[in-house]
């Protein structure tokens, strides 16, 4: 089998999803490897280190795409300027097509229909279940680090103030006011990064452990509680609220939203569209010049004025909806997700090319499509469909 690696097209987007080390492994597996002239460049790998790893060369996208059997691939197929063609076009039927599709979002229904229609196999790398047999695979966790990072870089950048608490000769500047909702991986992350650069740091989340990670950082934990059967899924992960609840976390949200000169959106349900936590009428009572970073933006954002893959200012307030933030540090982001797309398939590929283990929990949460039919159980919810 074939394995092919496609230069990313995303504007900004310089990971790649294998590089040489990976390489050498998927040919010690049996695999054969082309990679698209210049896919490493954003992570300053050149093409002679990728042909000494074993791979060849391909001149464009298009030939990667019509002699491999597996593509593999950072973020979700997209219009490619340079051949007036989708990548869901270039795809061949039975093609596996392995990437983040985060397909329960409304914006990507229409893609995930296409690959459907087209009998393309694809998995999906924000399905990967919270296991620990699956850790090594789970780019969630990989690239939440550095998002959670970045978000308040990102923030920083465009917050027309100090963060932290500065004297002067005219006086004392007070630090900023950073919210953080959602405290996972990337919350976390941005906890510890919004503290070093001295702000005042409040986290909400609703789960108790959650909780009590984000106050063994040191940050005042607010917000509210609701019973714990209603916000733990599986895995520890979140659980969407029943839209009554979600209206009594907006309201204890709002006073919070209103204060903040800065805020980080991380709240997530895996494999599910993110639910709006921050209105409209809530941005607008912040202060000019305050930022809000929605990281849950590939699955729909936090906030209800997100736009996807894009910056807008609203009264004032700057919304941040880029979608690829670990893409903005390709050289360790290329590193980590590399290696997890090769524990994937090589567990993907344990019983042979051609015979998936559909019992496997980390094959079957991670499936979109295959042979015509959609499994993904989040985005069958999404489309109001019943479960395959």
């Amino acid at each position: 089998m074939l394995i092919g690696i496609p230069k990313e097209i995303m504007y900004k987007e310089n990971r790649v999803a294998a590089l040489p080390e990976t390489i050498e492994k998927f040919i010690k597996l049996g695999f054969e490897v082309l990679v698209e002239t210049k896919a490493g460049a954003g992570a300053f790998t050149n093409d002679e280190e990728y042909q000494k790893a074993g791979a060849k060369i391909a001149d464009n996208a298009i030939e990667v795409f019509d002699k491999s059997d597996v593509i593999l691939k950072v973020k979700e197929p997209m219009y490619n300027d340079q051949f007036n063609k989708h990548e869901i076009d270039m795809l061949k039927e039975n093609q596996i097509l392995i990437t983040f599709l985060h397909p329960a979002a409304p914006s990507n229904h229409e893609d995930v229909k296409k690959m459907q229609n087209k009998n393309i196999t694809a998995f999906t790398m924000d399905g990967i279940p919270r296991i620990s047999r699956a850790q090594r695979m789970d780019p969630l966790t990989s690239m939440s680090a550095i998002t959670g990072y970045k978000a308040i870089i990102i923030a920083a950048a465009n917050f027309p103030k100090f963060i932290p608490m500065i004297g002067t000769s005219i006086g004392m500047i007070k630090p900023a006011n950073i919210l953080v909702v959602g405290a996972g991986v990337v919350g976390l992350q941005a906890i510890a990064t919004g503290k070093r650069l001295g702000g005042i740091v409040k986290a909400v989340d609703i789960r108790p452990d959650a909780k009590k990670e984000a106050e063994s950082l040191g940050v005042k934990v607010v917000g509210f509680d609701a019973p714990s059967e209603l916000v733990i899924g599986e895995g520890g992960y979140a659980r969407a609220l029943p839209e009554e609840w979600l209206e009594k976390e907006r309201q204890a949200l709002a006073p919070l939203v209103a204060a903040s000169d800065i805020i980080v959106l991380s709240a997530l349900v895996p494999g599910e569209v993110a639910q709006h936590l921050i209105t409209k009428e809530m941005v607008e009572t912040m202060k000019p010049g305050s930022v809000i970073i929605d990281v849950s933006i590939d699955q729909g954002g936090n906030c209800a004025l997100t736009d996807p893959g894009k910056e807008l200012i609203h009264n004032g307030v700057y919304i941040c909806g880029i979608k690829n933030i670990p893409g903005s540090l390709p050289v360790h982001s290329s590193w980590l997700y590399a290696n997890n797309l090769y524990y994937f398939v090589e567990n993907l590929f344990k019983n042979g090319a051609d015979d998936f283990d559909m019992t496997d929990e980390i094959i079957k949460d991670s499936l979109v499509t295959h042979k015509g039919e959609l499994y993904h159980e989040g985005t069958l919810k999404a489309m109001g469909q019943n479960n395959h």
